[in-house]
């Protein structure tokens, strides 16, 4: 059986030993690629040519790989913007002067990052917007005294204590005099920290009861929900 394609196959093959690549001539002419690599496995290519065929199609993977990167990219923004839309739909439904919601936050939180293991309240992180989350809690829900709030850093060898701790008594307002002498760990040695991290802070005041209040209060809230699922 004739092919259809039969007529243009010295057209094909003339491609081929120009060095063409077979995508070429398959969207040149139309043929399928299975009938091309069947009518030009036997035309040679010089070294010359190969090379050349090689290095067209490690461009062409760089190309792909770099539109490949933008979609993506341009895809994940989309994702990020609509769940920042979605979230910000919930945010704006929450009544913020309402301290039931905002002890209830904070209960959650604390359930995850808190300190449960001594008898005081404490929550360590290295993420400033949390840790001020929590040291407001302390000074509006419970008035806890400014000299009751007590910080210890946990940094990397090579970082600077004392700028380190001007940056942490900025973002939580609370006094140098508060902070105890920051924990160097040794086992970092040699190797560099990034700029945009600030070690680890901890958070404490003296009294457990916050802390018995707030697990008491994050665990009966998730056994109540996951009741009603």
């Amino acid at each position: 059986m004739i092919s259809k394609w039969s007529n243009i196959k010295p057209e094909a093959i003339r491609l081929r030993k120009l060095g063409k690549s077979l995508p070429y001539i398959h969207t040149k002419l139309g043929i399928p690629k299975s009938t091309l690599s069947y009518w030009l496995k036997d035309v040679k290519l010089t070294i010359a040519q190969k090379n050349k065929l090689e290095n067209d199609w490690k461009k062409a993977l760089i190309k792909a790989r770099s539109k490949a990167v933008v979609w993506h990219n341009k895809a994940k923004a989309h994702r990020i913007k609509v769940s920042e839309s979605e979230g910000r739909l919930l945010l704006d439904n929450i009544d913020y002067s309402n301290k039931y919601i905002t002890e209830l936050a904070l209960a959650l939180l604390y359930l995850g990052e808190g300190t449960k293991a001594q008898s005081e309240t404490g929550m360590g992180s290295s993420d400033p917007v949390i840790l001020k989350f929590f040291v407001n809690c302390l000074r509006t829900i419970y008035k806890i005294p400014e000299d009751k709030i007590k910080c210890e850093l946990h940094l990397r060898a090579d970082q600077d204590p004392e700028k380190i701790l001007k940056f942490w008594s900025n973002e939580l307002r609370i006094s140098k005099q508060n902070f105890r002498k920051p924990y160097l760990d040794k086992r970092t040695a040699g190797t560099k920290t990034y700029d945009t991290y600030k070690g680890v802070c901890l958070v404490r005041c003296g009294t457990v009861a916050i802390q018995r209040k707030l697990v008491y209060i994050a665990k009966h809230f998730c056994t109540e929900v996951s009741t009603k699922v």
